[in-house]
């Protein structure tokens, strides 16, 4: 009856197994804190730190092996691992050489094999992140560099062409307008004709006031020597010299804009007096705002008529569609400071352009 006992295992046995259990259980907690605190570092890496972390990953790595030293190697270098990119299928990174660990397979323990791998996964996943920030980033600093190429680009040509209407303006005010003027001189000390007839000195005399508003347009002095509200307000005198009912309203502080800004500003004003001739259907109500104080919230040109126009089908188009080239134009040049431009029909008619400059 004996022999139906159980048979208990020996102290000694006992221990080897509680021992085993034991060197089981710190394996794994190894293999866990591993993947955890090099999980965690690059996670937070950046391409200014990842080096430093890679290199300490791969020491953390090596010592988890029980060999003494690792390294980072590049990608085309020979000897040790590769370190993959993400995917099954992924392109060598970099590669890792641990004492002389030449492949995973080296390591007996399976389940540290699997950590080694996993390792190894987690560095070139982080590798790949890092290259796909900095090549984001560089696409990113190249289409700012273009933009701002663009932009230069842009104000220059507007800048030429502001120039170019200078030099025409005052080589016609030098030369054609005072030319004509000393013949309407001569024409009227000289002139004699019949009562009624058009007499020569009167023919000169519209050719000298034509000249002047040929120069006005391209290149006003005012705008050069005085700043862009008095040639503002030259421009609502003009169009209240022709019947319209202008009403001013302008704050603008006491220092002046840039050539640039002023330059687009009186070109907006400019268009859109042109237009309200062309299609507000005659003289009606004009409202005039400049509210450019740098203190304003919202720095604005707003130029509003009670006209006629725009048209019917202009008023059924998408808002902000614009009359004219002079609308695109007009937009193009507040792009090129920074600010923008909104056209719309107004309410019940007529038209009112408002041009935005750039906050700060």
């Amino acid at each position: 009856m004996a022999n139906d006992l159980p048979v208990l295992p020996s102290d000694t046995e006992t221990i080897a197994e509680l021992r085993e259990l034991y060197r089981a259980a710190e394996a794994r907690a190894a293999r866990m804190r591993l993947l955890s605190v090099s999980g965690r570092e690059l996670a937070e890496a950046t391409p200014e730190t990842l080096e430093p972390i890679l290199a300490k990953c791969a020491e953390r790595l090596a010592f988890f092996l029980g060999r003494r030293t690792a390294m980072i190697l590049p990608v085309d270098a020979e000897g040790g691992m590769p370190i993959n990119a993400p995917g099954s299928t992924g392109a060598p990174l970099a590669r890792i050489a641990i004492d002389s660990l030449r492949s995973i397979r080296e390591i007996d323990d399976p389940e540290d094999r699997e950590t080694v791998r996993m390792e190894l996964d987690l560095m070139g996943t982080t590798i790949d992140r890092i290259r796909r920030e900095q090549e984001r980033a560089q696409l990113l600093d190249t289409l700012q560099q273009r933009e701002k190429s663009l932009e230069f680009v842009v104000e220059r040509l507007v800048s030429v062409q502001e120039e170019e209407r200078r030099r025409v303006s005052h080589e016609l005010h030098d030369g054609v307008a005072q030319t004509a003027t000393a013949l309407v001189r001569v024409l009227e000390s000289a002139e004699g004709g019949q009562p009624g007839e058009l007499r020569p000195a009167e023919i000169a005399r519209g050719l000298v006031a034509e000249l002047r508003r040929v120069i006005a347009g391209l290149r006003p002095t005012l705008l050069d020597d005085l700043g862009f509200v008095p040639a503002l307000r030259s421009l609502c005198e003009a169009l209240e010299a022709d019947g319209y009912d202008v009403s001013v309203r302008i704050e603008t502080g006491a220092a002046r804009h840039s050539t640039a800004i002023e330059t687009a500003l009186f070109r907006v004003a400019q268009e859109a007096f042109a237009n309200i001739r062309k299609h507000a259907g005659g003289p009606c109500r004009v409202e005039v705002d400049a509210l450019l104080s740098p203190d304003a919230p919202r720095r604005v040109l707003r130029i509003a008529d009670h006209g006629h126009g725009p048209s019917a089908q202009t008023r059924k188009a998408q808002p902000g569609a614009g009359l004219n080239l002079g609308i695109e134009v007009m937009r193009e040049r507040m792009a090129a400071i920074g600010g923008r431009l909104d056209w719309r029909a107004g309410e019940p008619q007529g038209v009112v352009v408002e041009a935005w400059l750039a906050q700060g």
